[in-house]
């Protein structure tokens, strides 16, 4: 059975104002940053009537290009809050004011001679960004049936990657990429943000919320039979009425209750062990913006040919993640990661040789960069499209959103701590760094994270429950969970 054409459009509404936005706003900074700084050096001379130093002109642009970072820590800390007040539906509509916001300041400031305006809009797409890949995922994983559970969910990476490679062909000089385009380049955030405000209204709010949150039975039952069908909503009410009664006497969490409740211990580790090392390979800083180019003006690629070969890592990026949602549900979350991982490793190992021998042989430039696409492609298969499914599934309704705050903050904390200290490791042995990463990942996974394919989220914390035990038998009368299978 393929899911209910209702549920993917819903899913794809979520998605073009969600983790788009995020995707987008990485990359497209990208393509104007010459034409923004004589921006700013042309404004500071026509206020203080000298030419701005080389330091003070790096200083503005670095702040304009980590606002997005620091508006995405912002985003991520009030995204699950707002999740449970306003549902999970109608924050993803709140959160387009801040992208309107930040279009019409971006927009402006080259008329009004206002770089600062670009500081701002910067910051509020990044509080767009950040409660979008906090509450987008968790509408996600609650309005997918058991069945499809790992396909919707790809639906995140998939419009992240679709949201980089957009960015990367939007700033191409045929299209915005020229000069006098770019105040209109950084103002296209409002396009998905608008297309979500048009279509999203449209589809009904996560039925678990309804009812576990709310206790909305007959809206739930509304939202099931407009999401899943006629013919097959029961099934999914029945799952969702025995979570919510395993839940009965349990208080929606706080993040720092996660870390104080032993219960939630190895979840808790394995999304904050699996988002740093995401970020580590997943962040442009490292990947292409710095190791491609790189490699490719090593390759003897010309320097006016790379923006079109990073747009195919882009691509690349994106085609693996629609395989990755295509696979997940066959072959399960657990064997994508970790053969993800391994691949990775593999390429790390290759990679390290080939740049150790470059001048060796005119054949081994392009081997690099087959390591390079190969290392995007492993990614993308495994840990790109996993990472983010997983958050959903190893917790239950109470904790969710706690566990999503969470991980949006270890999420932009690694995206900065990577954008500052990237630049200075020598590439040539960096992956001899992300080998031992790798490696010793693959052991974390085979060792503690249970495979949650076909499963409920009753039966996955259940899975946790012997290892958590373990740290802290003298409370497992109080922290077991229901053992009653859904």
């Amino acid at each position: 059975n393929l899911p209910n054409k209702t549920l993917l459009l819903a899913a794809s509404s979520a998605c073009i104002g969600g983790t788009f936005q995020y995707g987008y706003n990485i990359s497209i900074i990208n393509s104007p940053t010459v034409y923004v700084q004589n921006f700013i050096n042309q404004t500071w001379a026509e206020r203080y009537q000298t030419n701005i130093s080389e330091d003070l002109l790096t200083l503005l642009w670095s702040t304009i290009v980590s606002m997005l970072t620091l508006g995405g820590f912002m985003g991520a800390t009030i995204g699950g809050t707002l999740s449970m007040k306003l549902g999970r539906k109608g924050t993803l509509l709140t959160n387009n004011i801040f992208a309107l916001v930040a279009a019409l300041l971006m927009g402006l400031s080259y008329h009004t001679g206002l770089y600062e305006l670009l500081i701002i809009g910067r910051f509020l797409i990044g509080i767009t960004a950040g409660i979008a890949i906090c509450v987008q995922p968790l509408y996600l994983g609650e309005i997918a049936p058991t069945a499809f559970r790992g396909t919707m969910g790809m639906g995140t990476s998939v419009f992240i990657t679709g949201g980089i490679l957009t960015g990367q062909v939007i700033g191409l000089k045929e299209l915005l990429g020229r000069e006098e385009y770019w105040p209109i380049l950084l103002s296209t955030t409002c396009i998905p943000a608008l297309l979500q405000l048009l279509t999203l209204p449209w589809f009904p709010e996560s039925p678990r919320y309804l009812l576990i949150d709310k206790g909305d039975n007959q809206g739930c039952k509304k939202a099931l039979k407009q999401l899943h069908g006629v013919a097959d909503w029961d099934r999914e009410l029945e799952e969702i009425q025995k979570e919510k009664n395993n839940l009965t006497g349990f208080q929606a969490k706080k993040p720092w209750e996660l870390f104080t409740d032993r219960s939630f211990h190895w979840q808790i580790v394995t999304v904050m062990l699996f988002f740093t090392c995401a970020l580590f390979f997943f962040s442009p800083f490292l990947k292409i913006y710095f190791y491609a180019d790189y490699v490719f003006k090593q390759s003897g690629i010309p320097e006016d040919k790379i923006p079109y070969v990073t747009v195919g890592t882009g691509a690349c990026e994106c085609i693996t993640a629609l395989t990755c949602g295509m696979l997940i549900d066959c072959l399960g979350r657990k064997v994508l990661i970790t053969g993800g991982y391994i691949l990775m490793s593999i390429c790390c190992i290759l990679f390290t040789l080939a740049l150790s021998f470059q001048d060796a042989s005119p054949v081994i430039p392009y081997l690099s960069m087959v390591c390079i696409f190969a290392f995007i492609l492993s990614f993308g298969l495994g840990p790109g499209g996993v990472t983010n499914i997983l958050t959903t599934e190893l917790f239950t309704q109470t904790a969710r959103p706690a566990a999503y705050m969470v991980a949006g903050w270890v999420n932009w904390l690694s995206f900065l701590f990577i954008s500052l200290v990237f630049p200075f490791i020598v590439v040539s042995y960096c992956f001899l760094v992300f080998l031992v990463i790798c490696f010793s990942v693959v052991v974390y996974i085979f060792l503690v994270v249970p495979e949650t394919k076909n499963k409920t989220f009753v039966e996955i914390q259940n899975a946790f429950k012997s290892n958590n035990s373990k740290d802290h038998t003298a409370d497992s009368g109080r922290t077991t969970l229901l053992t009653t299978s859904i």
